[in-house]
């Protein structure tokens, strides 16, 4: 007996078999129910979801022996016909390969003939957006007005290129993509049925591979049971799709937060020995991104079924929200772009390398606070304002990020060169905590949590900070130990760290930094104010002066 696929084997015979289409199965019900019945329906939606499908079972429901019934009793020989492809008044037409005038043409001069068999001769036509204009023209008339006995169903998948006037005649039922569960829940119904192994960690793989489409998620299942010689298991389905372990990805993230650039390089050679589908693992990238933003939004929301990365809440503590936000627009464009990489390796590669090499606008300013600069370069570099071409048009004037502070050579000696020999002060004043964090081993949310503390108290062995209640929300037990450790590492003795929230009325060493930019700022605008030659350019060519394009040299 020839084998029949699972996507035709298991086409709903009922509504109620019906998955994910709700609220146009309640109007087709209702309308049968009610014998309130158009002439004339139109289904829309992407491959797969069931367009045909409804179209044939509303057929059945038209022609049953019962009678006209929104539960068509599958028994009688009109809806076994039907199931099976040989009913003579359902006529189905490929529109594709009949896009002529004359092929309409011919299908309409059978119009005013009563049904064979059934209660109603049903035209069928698929993919109907492949008619040409003419043939629209030619079913206008016919589809307003088509004889009591004539039902027209029509299918498509682009209503965009029907014309309004074949839209307006027809009853409009949108079909929209099914959901991972939904799917899932599907292929593990069917699976229990037809008495096949299974792992439940496979079938949301299986569903996110079909992409909304329930056809495809049943070729896929297939094409799995045949690779997997009668079982399905999730190690295989992931082979067969090219899917990259969760873990791997994760090990990504965490290497992105070291900024290990070497470590990077070697996971995406396990990747391509592996012969990973770089596009597949740049989208599961994107996904892992995406379920840790929702987590720092609300770290209480339960996993979707859909996701299938492991608890992702440690990690999202050590990310800021704008680092998330800033990688996953980082690999959507990459995605984008992927394909014009000279290889998709590289192209990877590179967009790592970005993740890797840019930071946020709002915290600039604290990692660059950090910097471990040459003395000779810190001394030798002088603040200088110049114009700037308007690269980047901005809406208000954005601050560029400040080196760390260099009051002196001396200075620089003190506080750079013997970090390893430097012990606790009994007193450790607002000045000595700005030019000590710009030494610690801080990096990422850690450096600005620090950035926006103050000292307020501390003895050989304590140390107080207040942090400014605006950046409360970046504060957690994680972060508290990162800045101890820093501290208990450059002291080289155990540290009791206390970081309290509150309004400081002392200035922090970023709100330091973020107001010598602003004078910096501020002379640089006053600069080329005062420029002859600009003043010159305004004079003679009606020109003005833009701030918001007038940035600053580093120091």
């Amino acid at each position: 007996m020839n084998y029949q696929v699972l996507a035709r084997k298991w086409r709903p015979r009922s509504f109620t078999e019906v998955v994910g289409q709700t609220p146009v199965v309640r109007a087709l019900i209702n309308a049968l129910d009610q014998n309130r019945l158009h002439h004339a329906y139109l289904f829309t939606g992407t491959r797969g979801v069931g367009k045909t499908s409804l179209a044939r079972l509303f057929s059945k429901c038209l022609n049953c022996e019962q009678g006209v019934t929104s539960k068509p009793c599958g028994q009688c020989q009109a809806c076994q016909a039907i199931d099976q492809g040989r009913f003579l008044d359902l006529l189905e037409v490929d529109a594709a390969s009949r896009t002529k005038v004359e092929d309409t043409r011919e299908l309409l001069d059978n119009v005013q003939y009563a049904p064979t068999q059934g209660r109603y001769k049903i035209y069928l036509i698929d993919e109907v957006h492949m008619l040409s204009n003419h043939s629209f023209n030619a079913l206008l008339k016919t589809l307003e007005e088509p004889p009591p006995h004539i039902k027209f169903l029509l299918a498509t998948t682009d209503p965009q290129r029907l014309p309004i006037t074949i839209l307006s005649r027809c009853l409009q039922f949108h079909l929209k993509n099914l959901s991972v569960e939904q799917i899932s829940n599907q292929l593990s119904h069917i699976l229990d049925q037809e008495q096949i192994a299974y792992e439940p960690g496979s079938l949301p793989i299986l569903a996110q591979a079909a992409e909304g489409s329930m056809r495809d998620a049943l070729s896929l299942l297939d094409q799995a049971i045949a690779y997997g010689n009668g079982q399905l298991t999730t190690q295989e389905t992931k082979l067969l799709l090219g899917r990259t372990e969760p873990e791997l990805i994760l090990t990504l993230l965490n290497t992105l937060i070291d900024k290990n650039i070497q470590r990077l390089l070697d996971i995406i050679s396990e990747l391509a020995a592996s012969g990973a589908d770089f596009q597949a693992v740049l989208e599961e990238l994107l996904s892992a991104l995406h379920q840790i933003a929702l987590q720092q939004a609300i770290p209480d929301l339960p996993p979707r079924a859909e996701s299938v990365w492991p608890n992702l809440q440690a990690l999202a503590a050590q990310f800021s929200a704008e680092e998330i936000q800033l990688y996953y627009q980082i690999g959507l464009i990459g995605r984008r772009d992927l394909p014009l990489a000279p290889t998709p390796r590289g192209g990877f590669e590179m967009i790592l390398l970005r993740m890797a090499a840019f930071k946020p606008q709002s915290f600039l300013d604290a990692f660059t606070a950090t910097a471990k600069v040459p003395q000779s370069a810190a001394i030798a570099n002088t603040p200088t304002a110049t114009p700037a071409q308007p690269m980047r048009p901005t809406t208000a004037p954005q601050p560029q990020p400040a080196k760390p502070q260099v009051a002196s050579p001396t200075t620089l000696t003190a506080t750079v060169s013997t970090p390893a020999q430097t012990e606790l002060p009994s007193t450790l004043s607002s000045e000595h905590w700005q030019q000590l964090l710009a030494n610690l081993d801080l990096h990422g949310v850690a450096q600005v949590v620090a950035s926006h503390c103050n000292l307020t108290h501390q003895t050989p062995e304590q140390i107080h900070l207040l942090l400014d209640k605006q950046h409360a929300p970046l504060l957690n037990n994680t972060i508290t130990q990162r800045i101890k450790k820093a501290l208990t590492d450059y002291f080289k003795k155990e540290l009791y760290l206390q970081i309290d929230i509150g309004d400081s009325t002392q200035p922090t060493p970023a709100g330091l930094d973020k107001q010598k930019q602003e004078h910096r700022q501020a002379n640089a605008v006053q600069s080329i104010n005062d420029d002859a030659h600009v003043k010159t350019l305004i004079k003679e060519f009606n020109a003005q002066i833009i701030p918001n394009t007038i940035t600053t040299k580093d120091e």
